[in-house]
This record gives C-alpha cells, sequence and structure tokens, in this order.
C-alpha cells in the first residue's frame, strides 16, 4: 500500500497505514477514495492518535481506544455536514465539523499544515456533493412502459359483446337483459 501521498504534511506513517487498511473495508464500492488524512499530534507525546480521513463521499473521524488495539468511527457523509471549521492555537488546530442536526464533533490537536489542508479539501468535497447532479435530458427520457392487458377468457368477451349491441341499439334492454343473465348464470 503506497501512502506517501497522506504524509507528505507530517503524519505519522504508521497511524495513516493502519487508518488506511481499516477505511479499505469501509469505503464505498463506487470508486470513493481517500483524499487526505490528518493525524493528532499533542504537545507531549501522542500514544494514540485520533485522526480524520476525507473522501469525496464522506468524513471519517477515528478515535483511538483500549490502549489503541481498537478504533471506534464516527462517519459523516457530506450532506450531513452544515460546516467545517478549524481554529488555530498555539501548538495546533482544533477541527470542528458542525453537523446539519444541530449537534457537532471535534478533535483538537491536528498539526495547523494539516487543518489548513484539510479544510481546503474539506470544502471542495462538500461544495461538490452539494450541487445537483445534472444529467444530459437525453439520459433522463425513461421508455413508456408497455401496458399489456391480461387476457380475457371468453364469458368476458361475449358480455362485451352483448353490451356492443344493446348500446348500438340492435338488440333491445330486455333482450340484453335476458342474454346477460344466461350468460352470468354459466358461471
Amino acid at each position: 500500500m503506497n501512502i506517501d501521498r497522506y504524509i507528505n504534511d507530517g503524519q505519522d506513517p504508521k497511524v495513516v497505514e493502519k487508518l488506511l487498511l481499516k477505511l479499505q473495508d469501509l469505503l464505498a464500492s463506487n470508486g470513493e477514495t481517500v483524499s487526505y488524512i490528518a493525524v493528532q499530534k499533542k504537545p507531549a507525546v501522542t500514544l494514540f492518535p485520533d485522526s480524520i480521513a476525507i473522501t469525496d463521499k464522506r468524513v471519517f473521524i477515528c478515535r483511538s481506544t483500549n490502549l489503541g488495539f481498537a478504533d471506534n468511527f464516527e462517519i459523516f457523509p457530506w450532506p450531513t455536514i452544515a460546516e467545517l471549521s478549524f481554529k488555530e492555537g498555539i501548538l495546533g488546530a482544533k477541527v470542528t465539523l458542525a453537523l446539519a442536526n444541530g449537534d457537532s464533533t471535534e478533535i483538537g490537536s491536528i498539526p495547523k499544515n494539516q487543518a489548513r489542508k484539510l479544510y481546503q479539501l474539506g470544502t471542495e468535497a462538500q461544495t461538490i456533493a452539494s450541487q445537483p447532479l445534472i444529467i444530459p435530458t437525453e439520459e433522463v427520457a425513461t421508455p413508456t412502459p408497455a401496458i399489456v392487458e391480461p387476457e380475457e377468457d371468453e364469458l368476458t368477451l361475449r358480455l362485451k359483446k352483448l353490451k356492443s349491441l344493446f348500446e348500438r341499439q340492435l338488440i333491445t334492454q330486455e333482450e340484453y337483459e335476458n342474454k346477460k343473465n344466461e350468460l352470468l348464470n354459466q358461471l
């Protein structure tokens, strides 16, 4: 697995590799790819860093648990995110996802350069995801379904013919009623 494109901004290679391996099983089969990964780096020693990965379809927040032996994923499709923002501090940045339902989630101690890149690529992905899908009209046209009428049995055909004769005044009301009852008694 080539992780070089994900460690250009000082990300921990071991954390990125571990995360990418887990994300392979979570990515959609329709070409979803990871655009960027930001890895937490606390001022002292970060033994079990949290991380954020973005794709063109979703944001994955990975939080290390159980002394790094397990991870909890929070997965947010772009349409559920109202705003992606970050706030720079002295030693790092805090990245915040404000959700459309009013909730929010954040990760602190993201290196500033990673937070900026995450914001840039995330904003682009969010803009693309929020644009309506435009399909040329030739492709939108759907064929009109053929109306298939069920086969009519002989009795139904005879009743229709009888009614047609009555409507054209070729038989009287009494003849129509008598013949209709005669046919219905055959059931």
